[in-house]
């Protein structure tokens, strides 16, 4: 049985474990992102068809790509290892599989982020839509309809691209908030390690094995839990990395870095399509040391911040946020003695803990010093 804690009472470096990097002696080694898979999907259950596709170059692309909107770029974060849209893809795919056997839906789970640009959703602030954040979408299935290799690939395995162009239609692959669904458990468990230090790979195990098809009110399948327990925990960790990302910090991250990017296309050292071929690493080396002063007072403050100011009004020579976010958290169904039931109607600290998440309001504004 996990500790319960009051997270919304955390500073930033308590949550993200600045103080005491719990993640140090977790995460040393190497092949963490391998280990990580393998318990998603074991090596004898790996589907080998996967293989190939995933060369296809408009997957190759997500490698350069980070899973968490720029945040590995920034000293506010300090991320402990990179995690890119690839290993999420990727990860999404072998979560399909273990459940589902069925070669459709893990590959319209391994295509579903192909349309997504540098700095994730980063692009999605960039277009004002920081509430949904489904800006990054929409290209999604042209990319995928009009990639001739997919084409092929699929031709040869009996496939057509109508089965695999929207991983929406899979609810294993992909639901509705606060369900659970393979895409949704997927990104937790990275951003967590990242992020924050919590789940080791034995956690993630046990969690992942407590797993299983159930279906929900609509009759619909759904990933839920075999036990009470697990079901608390994953729900005390997903709500807490879901906390960070409401929080101010991370707003200011994601729009500071949208308006950097809007900038350098502006001053021309950047081009649209630059955030489509390029990768992030690149993105940054084509724009430290140029532009104007203003901008490149921007950029600085940017990498080089490490705490905000919360405050209820906007501050002089600070850059400001003042922004709704997109509210990440899960009420995951739960396997009881006469069915199934969501963990919040039957788990008094769990309903505690998001009806906590979903009332919480950081202060109106999140500032930084510009530099």
């Amino acid at each position: 049985m996990f500790r319960e804690e009051n997270f919304y009472q955390f500073s930033w470096d308590q949550l993200l474990g600045k103080n005491n990097h719990p993640a140090e002696n977790t995460y040393n080694n190497a092949n963490i992102i391998e280990e990580y898979h393998q318990i998603l999907c074991p090596p004898e259950d790996f589907p080998e068809f996967l293989t190939k596709y995933l060369n296809l170059p408009m997957l190759q692309r997500l490698k350069g790509i980070g899973l968490l909107c720029g945040s590995d770029w920034t000293k506010l974060f300090g991320n402990r290892f990179f995690y890119s849209r690839y290993d999420h893809s990727v990860g999404v795919a072998l979560i399909i599989w273990h459940f589902t056997h069925n070669k459709e839906q893990t590959l319209a789970g391994l295509l579903h982020d192909v349309s997504t640009p540098v700095f994730s959703h980063v692009s999605d602030f960039r277009k004002g839509d920081a509430l949904t954040q489904t800006a990054t979408e929409e290209d999604n299935e042209g990319l995928i309809r009009g990639n001739r290799e997919l084409a092929k690939l699929l031709l040869e395995d009996g496939l057509n691209i109508e089965a695999v162009e929207d991983y929406h239609k899979y609810p294993v692959a992909d639901n509705e908030i606060p369900q659970l669904s393979s895409d949704r458990l997927e990104y937790m468990f990275p951003s967590g390690m990242v992020l924050e230090g919590s789940w080791s790979l034995e956690e993630i195990s046990s969690v992942y094995n407590d797993l299983c098809v159930l279906k929900n009110e609509q009759g619909l399948d759904e990933l839920g839990f075999k036990t009470l327990e697990m079901a608390e925990l994953y729900c005390y960790r997903f709500c807490k990395t879901g906390h960070i990302l409401q929080r101010n910090e991370d707003k200011l991250t994601l729009h500071m870095l949208g308006q950097i990017m809007n900038k350098a296309v502006e001053e021309n050292l950047l081009e649209e399509q630059d955030f489509m071929t390029k990768n992030e690493k690149q993105i940054f080396e084509k724009i430290t040391g140029k532009g104007s002063d203003e901008f490149q007072q921007l950029l600085k403050t940017f990498i080089n911040m490490e705490e905000i100011k919360h405050t209820e009004e906007a501050l002089e020579n600070h850059f400001c946020v003042n922004l709704r976010v997109k509210q990440r958290y899960i009420n995951p169904l739960v396997k009881t003695d006469n069915g199934t039931a969501r963990l919040f109607d039957i788990s008094a600290k769990s309903k505690k803990i998001i009806s906590d998440f979903l009332s919480f309001e950081d202060t109106a504004f999140g500032c930084v010093k510009l530099q």
